[in-house]
């Protein structure tokens, strides 16, 4: 079992930033890559970056390359989602996620999500 917990949503200006973090404990969290999605209500949850268990590789959806960055610290079990230059669209509830391999597609593991609310 992994257990993650998302903190540093919140509300913020258009243009501005804003840090997401996930604290993972439990399993090993160095074996897993770890993701970030978004859902908003009504609406499916949309994929948002991707990060190799090394830190090596990272994918993003076209929507937020660019701004956001992920990033990973496994010293401290934790994973990190800085959003730069928000817009009102990026508001939604935030989770972050892990899976065994990048390439997979399941994800086995979510946290209970963060809000982040972008105001115009």
């Amino acid at each position: 079992q992994v257990q993650l917990v998302e903190s540093g949503g919140g509300l913020v200006q258009a243009g501005g930033s804003l840090r997401l973090s996930c604290a993972a404990s439990g399993r090993t969290f160095n074996n897993y890559a770890m993701g970030w999605f978004r859902q908003v209500p009504g609406k499916e949850r949309e994929f948002v970056a991707v990060i190799h268990w090394s830190g090596g590789s990272t994918y993003y959806a076209d929507s937020v390359k660019g701004r956001f960055t992920i990033s990973r610290d496994n010293a401290k079990n934790s994973v990190y989602l800085q959003m730069n230059s928000v817009k009102p669209e990026d508001t939604a509830v935030y989770y972050c996620a892990a899976k065994p391999t990048l390439a997979g597609t399941k994800y086995d593991y979510w946290g209970r999500g963060t809000q982040v609310t972008v105001s115009s």
